[in-house]
């Protein structure tokens, strides 16, 4: 018994181990995580090291991590959002998978002499992305958000949706025939009867349960009550026959406009990175060494083959919806790869006999290995991109390892903005606690003596960390306008008590950040922008009072501009185009600064003293 548990110790130290050494080297490298996981889970396996003789087991295990991560995502997308990007679910993701599965199929009969339907089950599980790559890249680079990452989001959507109709076809394909029309449609009925039973609990049960679990104020117990949605979700939709991942998913979605859903996302975050990262070593171990070994130029030429036939497709299928050149380039790199869900689609037609043993096998050793090529096959075509290059694609770690204490004044972001910002406090004697994700900025902080917290501030548990619930104000400085309102969105749902003071991009930003509940906003260009019109005046030969006049009147004219766009009772090309009217006049105005300025357009033409208004129909630049 000790014997037992003393090797299944050893198993555990060697697989943390592993993650631990080979993931740092392989981003220090530029090649990513997802690389350091896969060589990591290839050492220690049957083929490496033999430490792990049975990786399937894992692989089984680690598969939750999947489920968690789009129960997390699924958190991320509110229904009206879900339902604006409908059309990219079912145009972009039905264009993608349709061209590419034509052109793989095509290439599979052409390039290997095979028969159409393993041409077209080898082809379709290709074209299954790696969903579990894919949002792991996205998200490590803070792109899951951006409109691009949407849609590559509802791509994935589509392809993971495409997994139940595929293995249905499947089983039409099988030699032997398929089972008869009664059995088919007990299995769909099964599997709507899943659907709507997990919509019905999300919808009316979770939230009054989490109500009165908040009441007891057990924070273990609303861990485990987070585990035993994603779970019990994943579950249900496994016994209607759909993908566990897709439960997960519709689970997280129910849940998105909850009052909980920040709580749940940061109970469950750690229990996701932990059996990703699981995952990723478990496709590692089971890649067959001798199997690749003696097949290696055949594998080769078939993973790097299907690999850029997908991209061409993906890339068509992009620039044919409007998407640009360095857009489409990145959707073919991180998309090119064939994903966890073709392991399933591969043992299915196997089971039935439309692939052979050895078939399967190869078909999956390909696609594990076309999943350690997406880094580098990524970074080659982002140097393709206008301005690209290998070192755009450094990861960053989102780790919550923070140094114990907390300050008065907590800033997120200590790029140039909040570098200065910390200096004023600091000069002060305020206590300053600083978040980010670039270990170099983290390294230049402590100069400044404030306490560092290395990781993501829009995180729950990073803020929890960092003191944001003790903080006397908190200043999101960071330099993205979407991670701006994010950020602000987490932090007012979950300290609404606390001061938020916010970097915004341009004034339609700022408007969305006060809308949003910023106690204060400021626009990047705001102050710098004024002072160098005031020197610019001074410069021409207008004396200092008139100078400050003039500027303390732009000033007073652009918050008056913010405020009536703020309230929206008239479009801002009117509003712009009505403050545009108005000159200065020689009257002395007090320089008081106000919140939320910039110098535009508007100011721009009262500073050269000549106002017309632009032409109809043109609202001026902000």
């Amino acid at each position: 018994m000790a014997a037992e548990l003393s090797s299944d110790l050893v198993k555990t130290v060697a697989l943390l181990a592993a993650g631990v050494v080979a993931v740092p080297l392989f981003k220090r490298l530029g090649l990513g995580s997802v690389l350091g996981y896969l060589a990591a889970g290839l050492a220690i396996g049957p083929f490496g090291l033999g430490l792990f003789e049975h990786p399937e087991t894992i692989l089984h295990v680690a598969e939750l991590g999947v489920v968690m991560f789009l129960f997390v995502i699924g958190l991320e997308m509110q229904p009206s959002r879900l339902w604006k990007l409908r059309k990219q679910i079912f145009g972009l993701g039905v264009a993608q998978v349709a061209v590419c599965g034509t052109l793989l199929t095509v290439a599979g009969m052409l390039l290997w002499d095979l028969p159409v339907e393993r041409a077209f089950v080898g082809a379709m599980g290709f074209v299954l992305s790696s969903t579990a790559i894919v949002m792991q890249m996205l998200d490590e680079r803070g792109e899951t958000a951006t409109p691009r990452g949407q849609r590559i989001v509802s791509v994935l959507l589509l392809e993971d949706m495409s997994i139940v109709p595929l293995l249905a076809l499947v089983a039409f394909l099988a030699p032997a025939g398929s089972a008869g029309d009664e059995s088919r449609w007990l299995t769909i009925g099964i599997a709507l009867a899943a659907v709507l039973g997990l919509v019905a609990v999300s919808r009316w049960l979770l939230n009054p349960l989490f109500r009165l679990l908040a009441r007891f104020d057990a924070r273990e117990v609303m861990t485990a009550a987070a585990l035993l949605v994603v779970l019990g979700s994943a579950l249900l939709m496994q016994w209607g026959g759909l993908s566990m991942a897709l439960g997960a998913f519709a689970a997280g979605v129910m849940l998105s406009e909850s009052s909980f859903r920040h709580q749940l996302e940061a109970d469950v975050e750690p229990f996701r990175g932990l059996l990703l990262g699981l995952f990723f070593m478990g496709v590692g171990m089971s890649l067959d060494l001798a199997l690749v070994r003696d097949n290696l130029g055949m594998l080769l030429m078939g993973v790097t083959s299907y690999m850029v036939i997908k991209s061409a497709g993906i890339y068509a299928v992009a620039r044919a919806t409007r998407s640009g050149h360095a857009e489409a380039l990145e959707r073919a790199g991180l998309m090119a790869q064939g994903g966890e869900f073709a392991f399933v689609l591969y043992a299915a037609a196997a089971a039935v006999g439309v692939l052979s043993a050895r078939a399967n096998a190869l078909l999956t050793a390909a696609i594990i290995l076309s999943m350690a090529f997406t880094p580098p096959w990524l970074a080659l075509l982002r140097r393709l991109a206008p301005g690209g290059s290998a070192t755009d694609f450094t990861d960053v770690e989102h780790a919550a390892n923070a140094t114990p204490g907390e300050g008065s004044v907590l800033i997120i972001g200590f790029g140039r903005v909040g570098q200065i910002v910390s200096q004023v406090l600091l000069a002060r004697g305020v206590p300053v606690s600083i978040i980010d994700t670039d270990t170099d900025m983290i390294r230049a902080a402590q100069r400044f003596g404030a306490k560092l917290y290395y990781g993501d501030g829009s995180r729950l548990d990073v803020l929890h960390a960092s003191g944001a619930g003790h903080a006397r104000a908190i200043l999101v400085c960071v330099d993205k306008r979407e991670a701006t309102r994010h950020i602000l969105e987490r932090i007012k749902e979950a300290f609404p008590l606390v001061p938020v003071l916010v970097r915004a991009f341009d004034r339609q930003a700022a408007i969305e950040l006060v809308r949003e509940g910023a106690d204060f906003q400021i626009r990047e260009t705001f102050e710098s922008a004024l002072r160098l019109g005031e020197a610019a005046l001074r410069q021409i030969g207008l004396p200092e009072d008139e100078a400050a006049s003039v500027i303390a009147h732009v000033r007073q004219l652009d918050t008056e501009r913010f405020e009536a766009e703020l309230l929206g009772n008239e479009p801002p090309e009117i509003i712009a185009r009505n403050f545009l009217r108005k000159r200065w006049e020689p009257t002395p105005l007090t320089n008081t600064a106000q919140p939320g300025l910039a110098l535009d357009a508007a100011t721009a033409e009262v500073l050269a003293g000549d106002n017309p208004a632009p032409p109809a129909g043109q609202p001026p630049a902000a």
